[in-house]
């Protein structure tokens, strides 16, 4: 109870409340934990600098219409001095937030940045600038000025990036993921207009910014119980302090959400993350050819694109390539050489070998034929 206002709950928890409620009416969010981790999130960003981390929220979604740009709105109007961009260059990003208390990023249209191989390829100096600003400290250097002279731009800033698909690993590892669906006939939300709406969340924000004003050094204070470790911890510590400094049910939702959310993203990196997938997906196509010892590169990819439930026919407009395969495997150290085939000609391919270490680390050991049988009944 509020000690001025007996009967009241907290000031922390009703602006909290507030939030969640605000974020419901105009958005259909895909879970219960997802609306609350959101509303911690954009409070979290007016204490970023009592954080030793920067959580990213992934907002994504498998195709168009699932709500991104809409949560994006919703967010711009509530978290701290919001930066919104569509497309930019990294240099002006680290420009953009380089300061003690930096903007709020919000990339909207991410998936025109890192939406395949080949497009990622040619932004890897933004991915890394946002794999640096998810932690303090970790500043880029560039040279400027007539003299050329080596320059600090801190990296570290708070950022929401809403695209279709999934974003690279290191920077979904980095983030409190938000996986939007469409809404089906049945789930309704108030339609946002600018001039009425965002004032009214923005008045909020402002109520927002005066209770977490005065409570820096508290957020600052020892880290909270957490129900996940390493980089999950750093990602959600933010989050749930949040929760603890609210009091009322935020503390037990707050946790309760990263839970559900962090151990539905680790089965995906067990099960669908891509770099696992390929691995597992290549065992198959050898064994599918009778585990021969080598395989030309153009056969694997017949294979592999082949796969209709499989992610790689889509991986390009003309499905995984030679390159998106390498880039695939180059954490693994495996390349594909040039080797001699039964038929007497040379063509690049791959060994069983050269995958056997990555095999045995990451992918799960193939079932028994029998264990791999669906059960009957009798």
């Amino acid at each position: 109870m509020d000690p001025q206002h007996p009967g009241e709950a907290p000031i922390g928890e009703q602006l909290l409340n507030e939030l969640r409620a605000t974020i419901r009416r105009y958005v259909v969010m895909p879970s219960e934990e997802a609306l609350t981790a959101t509303t911690l999130w954009a409070a979290a960003t007016h204490l970023q600098t009592a954080w030793q981390h920067a959580p990213r929220l992934a907002v994504v979604g498998p195709a168009k219409k699932c709500g991104k740009s809409r949560l994006l709105e919703v967010l711009h109007a509530s978290v701290h001095d919001p930066l919104i961009t569509v497309s930019a260059s990294a240099a002006a990003i680290f420009r953009s937030i380089d300061g003690g208390n930096p903007p709020t990023l919000m990339v909207d249209e991410v998936d025109t940045i890192f939406g395949s191989a080949k497009v990622a390829e040619k932004n890897e100096e933004l991915r890394g600038l946002l794999n640096a600003g998810h932690m303090r400290n970790r500043p880029t250097l560039r040279v400027s000025g007539p003299n050329h002279e080596v320059q600090q731009f801190s990296t570290y800033a708070m950022a929401a990036l809403a695209g279709i698909g999934d974003l690279p690993d290191t920077i979904m590892d980095r983030s409190v993921v938000i996986r939007m669906r469409r809404r089906t006939a049945n789930e309704e939300a108030t339609p946002w207009r600018y001039g009425r709406d965002d004032l009214m969340v923005q008045e909020l924000r402002e109520r927002l910014v005066d209770w977490l004003g005065s409570l820096h050094d508290e957020a600052r204070a020892p880290v909270p119980n957490l129900p996940v470790e390493d980089r999950a911890a750093d990602t959600w510590e933010p989050l749930i302090s949040v929760a603890d400094l609210a009091g009322g049910e935020w503390p037990r939702m707050a946790r309760a959400a990263c839970k559900v959310m962090t151990d539905y993203e680790s089965g995906r990196d067990e099960d669908g993350g891509l770099k696992i997938h390929i691995l597992t997906d290549i065992r198959r196509a050898f064994a599918s050819e009778g585990n021969p010892p080598a395989l030309r590169t153009s056969r694997l990819l017949d294979l592999l694109n082949a796969d209709p439930v499989a992610p790689w026919s889509e991986h390009s407009p003309r499905g995984l390539t030679p390159r998106g395969l390498q880039i695939l495997l180059d954490d693994y150290g495996i390349r594909s050489a040039n080797r001699r085939f039964p038929d007497g000609n040379q063509a690049k391919g791959f060994a069983p070998t050269q995958f056997a270490d990555a095999w045995s680390r990451y992918c799960p050991p193939d079932k028994p034929a029998a264990e791999a049988q669906p059960a009957t009944g009798a």
